[in-house]
C-alpha cells in the first residue's frame, strides 16, 4: 500500500448511528455474500477468494487515488474487507483445518501488532486524523483483521461452543452497549471505544448473518444467503446515497 505523507482530507465518514447502522450491515452482507458465491454460485472457496480479493485490491485503489472521503467508494471498501475478511477465515478453518479457537487467538495478536505499529509510527489511532497515505494504509490493514477475526469469534461463538446464532448476536450486542455505557458514562477514551465496538460489530454482524441465511435446521431463520445479502445490500445502497446527498458536518473526535 502507499505510505506517503502528504496531507489529505481526512478519508473517513463522521461517526454517527448511520455509519454504525451500515458497519453492521457490511458486516452481515460479508458473512452471507461469501456464502452465496462460494456455495450458492458454486464459485468454491478458492475461485470466490480470488475474485473477490481482485475486487478488492481495485477498490483500494480507487479508495488510495480520492484526496478525500466519497461515501460511495469508501463503503464499497468496507463490503468487499468483510467479504474478503470472511474468506480468509474460512479458508484457514475449512480448507487449512486450523480450528476456531486458533484463528481467533491469531487474528486477535495480530491486531495488537497492527495497532502497536501504526501508534509506534504515527502516535495516533484517531479516525480523524485519517489524513495521509501511510496512515490510511494502517487504517485499512486495522479493518481488514477485525473482518477476519469478527468472522472467526462469531464462528466460534455460534457454532463451535454451541450458542446458536440468536444467542451469539445476543452476547456481542450487550457487550457492544457495555461499551457504549463506559464511554458515555464513565468517559472510556473515544479511540479505544471506537475500536473495541467495531471489532465486536464484526462478530454480531457474522453472527445476524448466519441467523438470518441459515436453515431452520441449522438454527437460522431460513431466508437464504441470497435474500438477505440483496436485502442488506439494498439498504446499504440506500443509506449510502443519502449520506452523498447530505453535506458532510465536522467529524467527531474518535
Amino acid at each position: 500500500m502507499p505510505t506517503d505523507t502528504r496531507t489529505l482530507l481526512n478519508k473517513v465518514p463522521e461517526v454517527t448511528l448511520v455509519f454504525w447502522v451500515i458497519k453492521i450491515l457490511s458486516t452481515t452482507v460479508g458473512e452471507t455474500a461469501a456464502d452465496y458465491l462460494n456455495v450458492d454460485l458454486n464459485l468454491g472457496l478458492t475461485n470466490t477468494t480470488y475474485l473477490m480479493s481482485v475486487l478488492l485490491v481495485v477498490a483500494l485503489a480507487v479508495q488510495f487515488a480520492t484526496r478525500k472521503y466519497v461515501p460511495a467508494i469508501y463503503w464499497l471498501v468496507v463490503v468487499l474487507i468483510s467479504i474478503v475478511g470472511t474468506l480468509i477465515t474460512d479458508n484457514l478453518t475449512d480448507t487449512a483445518g486450523v480450528p476456531l479457537e486458533t484463528t481467533t487467538i491469531v487474528f486477535s495478536v495480530a491486531l495488537v501488532v497492527v495497532f502497536a505499529a501504526w501508534y509506534a509510527v504515527e502516535r495516533t489511532l484517531s479516525i480523524t486524523a485519517i489524513t495521509t497515505r501511510r496512515r490510511e494504509a494502517f487504517y485499512w490493514l486495522a479493518i481488514l483483521v477485525t473482518f477476519a477475526l469478527g468472522t472467526a469469534a462469531g464462528d466460534l461463538a455460534a457454532e463451535k461452543l454451541g450458542l446458536g446464532y440468536a444467542t451469539a448476536a445476543l452476547i456481542f450486542g450487550a457487550l457492544i452497549a457495555v461499551v457504549a455505557l463506559a464511554h458515555f458514562g464513565a468517559g472510556l477514551n473515544a479511540v479505544l471505544s471506537f475500536w473495541l465496538v467495531y471489532i465486536l460489530t464484526r462478530p454480531l454482524g457474522a453472527s445476524l448473518g448466519d441467523l438470518l441465511s441459515q436453515t431452520h435446521d441449522a438454527g437460522g431463520v431460513g431466508l437464504g444467503a441470497t435474500t438477505t445479502s440483496l436485502l442488506f445490500l439494498i439498504t446499504i445502497i440506500s443509506l449510502v446515497t443519502y449520506l452523498s446527498t447530505r453535506p458532510r458536518p465536522h467529524l467527531d473526535r474518535a
